[in-house]
């Protein structure tokens, strides 16, 4: 069977734009292919910097032809009903077949469609997916109307089945679809013609063009780490560096150059960053001192004198922008150091923030930090830190912020905090507190467990969540502009992976409290507030558990309970109660306590009274009604205790034993009895079975 290539040859593609576009380009033609009746075995599609590639294999040389019938009006329906469906089938009315039918004649159409020969739809699905291509950024140059990322200069689309290869017809704005490419710019920059991906591939390689992206990642990866080891170093990881600089080459050929001997006691996090960001350079570090001491660039081309010119020059330009870096890191310590001679120090360095605006219903960056700090202390008497210590760190934790640094790296926020609390004297919990405080920013991240460090990381999210939701900004849909879903997340974390016991009603009050909540401009009430946000992370808590295999509906079943804003009590709660629902015992008792609360509301309802009283053991009769209320009776005071000793575990052993005897209730026992005082007395006996289920989790809100 046939196989495709096909490659649209233009200027250089952005790296950021190269994977998503070589993924676009196979979507668009191999799903008009599919349509159009051209199935195939499998697809793959490449990118370089100034080439997408797409080799499509075994799919048919023609197209089947169809035939399609399709039932019309009757054969005496009013001309307008008849238009409509000679449109819809693209026929003529002496093209229509008349059929006799239960309540007459029948108008039907009998379309039949010849098959098309593959390079036809190829060429209609290509030219399709050229015109229509979803680039993030396109434009249009020379007099054409085509827009593209960057100019297009060729079209590579052959056919290659066992009879050979051939050109399938395409025009697009001039462009003529050909079997010619070109290889690397300067290496090899003449054209050659190709008659297969396989043979596309090694003349592209003969050509100094490594087509595959992640063949490209890996040759770097490769020579950089082994040049790096064979004088003691190490590179620093970052794979999204090594995708970006695999999309900025087309053969790779690293080179590792040193930094300045000036630039060496910058913190590694600077020249890191500073390398990163300016040249897209990877970082070396000697593992024995933690200084990163070189670098590592990749070159597009071969030279004559192993790259030492380009080694040269982007020495020459990593100077200058480590002088600037240098610049700014000493004007900083020396605002800092002062603090040690009386003037100010961190707090100097934080006084700018004053004037810059956090949130124009929220106040100024100055004010947050405030609040941070006032609720910090609060907290640390919570997590076992020292609150004039949480206090402290909250004040300076956002110092940095007004550093030349982090104006000029913003992605340096808090690690700069660190190394300037420390050149100030600081203690180092606080000192450690202005970094770790923004964890963590991902789910990956680790969260801080230093005591100072959680104070404020949970202050500070606390602050946001109780902030916003104050003025009503809340994430609606899809939408979270001020990042509140993943500030709630890093509170459940950091309680949880700190097992802290700390009711979270107390700091969100006092967040809200400090947020002016009762303010003209804020939403509303602090009464309102803090049931809401609770509310808000329960829902962020069902998703975090839900991905560690919990079931939404347990969480639900404990939350309603009230009160659960000890997220690791509610956490130890829900797990147990999880393994419960999901054992035999569990699951059974839940359909006894099904069977007894749907009885009791029916009854309820119809009486119009609730059977809330304690039921009476005296007006029991049958030996399951009597073995009942012993077991409720031993079951209570039971749950109870386990309850108090925050023993889940042990409260779902207490109801699991009152399985046995609620089904033996049910089997044996007429709940609506003749006798009004035995009816009355069981049905309370069921509001009892309730109740003292509903000590251990709002079992109705479990589902299935």
């Amino acid at each position: 069977m046939p196989d495709l290539l096909i490659e649209l040859f233009s200027e250089e593609i952005p790296a950021r734009m190269q994977a998503k576009a070589a993924e676009d380009l196979r979507r668009l033609v191999t799903d008009a292919m599919v349509e159009a009746g051209l199935a195939y075995a499998a697809a793959a599609a490449f990118a370089t910097p100034r080439r997408l590639t797409l080799a499509v294999q075994d799919f048919p040389k023609a197209t089947k032809a169809t035939k399609e019938e399709r039932k019309g009006p009757r054969a005496d329906a009013p001309d307008k009903a008849l238009e409509g469906f000679l449109r819809s089938t693209g026929l003529t009315r002496d093209q229509l077949e008349v059929r006799a039918d239960k309540k007459g004649d029948v108008l039907f159409a009998v379309i039949e469609k010849p098959g098309r020969e593959a390079s036809e739809v190829i060429a209609e699905a290509l030219e399709s997916a050229i015109r229509n291509f979803p680039w993030p950024k396109s434009m249009r140059w020379g007099a054409g109307t085509l827009r593209w990322v960057r100019p297009l200069h060729s079209i590579l689309c052959i056919i290659h089945d066992e009879a050979g290869a051939s050109v399938v017809p395409l025009e697009v704005e001039g462009i003529r679809a050909g079997d010619r490419t070109q290889g690397h710019r300067f290496m090899a920059p003449g054209a050659f013609a190709v008659s297969s991906f396989e043979d596309y591939q090694a003349k592209l390689a003969a050509a100094k063009v490594v087509l595959d992206p992640a063949e490209r990642a890996e040759k770097i990866w490769h020579d950089a780490t082994q040049m790096a080891f064979a004088q003691g170093l190490e590179v620093v990881e970052d794979k999204g560096l090594l995708a970006e600089v695999a999309g900025l080459v087309e053969w790779p050929v690293v080179l590792m150059g040193p930094i300045g001997e000036r630039f060496l006691d910058l913190p590694p996090e600077v020249l890191q960053t500073s390398m990163k960001e300016h040249q897209k350079f990877f970082s070396v570090r000697n593992p024995a001192t933690g200084r990163i001491e070189k670098f590592v660039t990749v070159a597009n081309r071969e030279t004559a004198d192993d790259g030492a010119t380009i080694l040269a020059g982007n020495g020459r330009v990593l100077a200058a922008r480590l002088s600037d870096a240098l610049f700014f890191w000493e004007n900083d310590l020396r605002k800092v150091k002062a603090a040690k001679e009386g003037m100010g120090g961190m707090e100097a360095m934080a006084a700018p923030l004053a004037a810059v605006t956090f949130h124009n219903k929220l106040g100024s960056q100055a004010e947050r930090i405030a609040r941070i700090a006032r609720l910090a202390r609060e907290i640390a008497r919570d997590v076992g830190a020292d609150p004039a210590q949480a206090g402290q760190a909250a004040s300076v934790a956002k110092a940095d912020l007004a550093s030349e640094m982090v104006y000029e790296f913003p992605e340096l926020q808090g690690v700069m905090g660190t190394y300037y609390a420390r050149a100030a004297g600081l203690p180092e919990p606080v000192a450690a507190a202005c970094g770790a405080h923004y964890a963590p920013l991902g789910p990956s991240d680790a969260v801080p467990t230093e005591p100072v460090a959680v104070a404020v990381a949970l202050a500070d999210k606390i602050d946001m969540l109780t902030g916003f939701w104050a003025i009503d900004e809340k994430p609606t849909g899809s939408k979270d502009p001020f990042a509140l879903r993943r500030a709630a997340l890093g509170v459940i974390r950091i309680v949880l992976e700190n097992g802290l016991r700390l009711a979270l009603t107390r700091p969100i009050a006092e967040g809200a409290k400090a947020n002016h909540v009762d303010a003209a401009d804020h939403a509303g009430p602090m009464e309102l507030l803090v049931p809401d946000l609770l509310g808000f992370l329960a829902d962020r808590l069902k998703v975090h558990l839900r991905a560690e295999g919990v079931r939404h509906d347990v969480i639900e079943a404990c939350f309603r309970l009230g009160g659960q804003d000890d997220l690791v009590l509610l956490v130890a709660r829900v797990r147990a109660l999880q393994a419960f629902v999901d054992s035999e015992d569990g699951a059974n008792l839940l359909a006894g306590y099904r069977r007894a609360v749907n009885i009791l509301e029916a009854e309820e309802k119809k009486d119009g009274i609730e059977y809330s009283l304690d039921p009476d053991p005296q007006f029991a009769e049958a030996e399951a009604e009597k073995a009942l209320f012993a077991a409720l009776d031993a079951a209570d005071p039971a749950i109870g205790k386990a309850l108090n000793a925050e023993d889940f575990s042990a409260a779902m052993s207490a109801l699991a034993a009152l399985r046995a005897p609620i089904d033996a209730f049910f089997e044996d026992v007429v709940v609506n009895a003749d006798n009004a005082i035995i009816r009355r007395n069981r049905l309370c006996l069921l509001n009892r079975i309730r109740t003292v289920m509903l000590r251990v989790a709002a079992f109705g809100a479990l589902e299935g």
